[in-house]
């Protein structure tokens, strides 16, 4: 059975369409600006999520999560990158997180493993790279929308229309969500 790993996977895909439907709103210059009060650039999050999901989830049970590989710093250092090598090196690492969790069954989930030489259950593991991914989505979207000024397509609820949502609420799943970040931003997709 998987109904536990498959919520967890398309709350990740929720998360994925998010920071896309932001990065499809922005300019590359916007993709490597320094973000607000000296904070990272969407290109430095990219590059760390990338990193993080490739380090934590290549052998997920079998290795240590913190690879030996992995340069975490380097993944802070500001970056002057291209958006098709940014957004390459983002699906591989997807690629790799939906790699491991495809296996997975919720008997998986109280196994265990490990990252940085401590023991987690799966499902800590899993819940914690989630937050985490949650932590750094929400910085892209903030940093995205903050570059757009007044013109942004909304990627949630937009302002002003809760009761007519309501009245309809049609993305509540993680899937259906991800489609209307899609359908919103329309032609602004590149």
């Amino acid at each position: 059975m998987r109904n536990i790993i498959a919520s967890i996977e398309e709350e990740y895909r929720r998360y994925k369409a998010l920071a896309e439907g932001a990065i499809a709103q922005i300019t590359d210059a916007d993709l490597t600006a320094q973000g607000p009060g000296d904070s990272n650039s969407i290109a430095v999050i990219l590059a760390h999520l990338a990193g993080n999901f490739a380090s934590r989830f290549t052998d997920f049970l079998t290795t240590d999560g913190e690879k030996p590989w992995r340069d975490r710093d380097r993944e802070f250092v500001p970056r002057e990158a291209r958006r098709q090598e940014l957004l390459e090196a983002w699906e591989r690492s997807w690629a790799v997180l939906f790699g491991a969790l495809a296996p997975l069954t919720d008997d998986d989930l109280l196994r265990t493993v490990t990252i940085r030489k401590e023991a987690l259950s799966v499902h800590d593991a899993l819940h914690r790279s989630l937050a985490h991914t949650a932590y750094h989505v929400g910085q892209i979207v903030y940093i995205a929308r903050a570059s757009r000024a007044g013109d942004w397509r909304w990627l949630s609820i937009p302002p002003g229309q809760s009761a007519e949502y309501n009245r309809r609420p049609t993305r509540e799943k993680p899937q259906a969500h991800a489609a209307a970040v899609q359908d919103r931003l329309g032609d602004r997709r590149s």
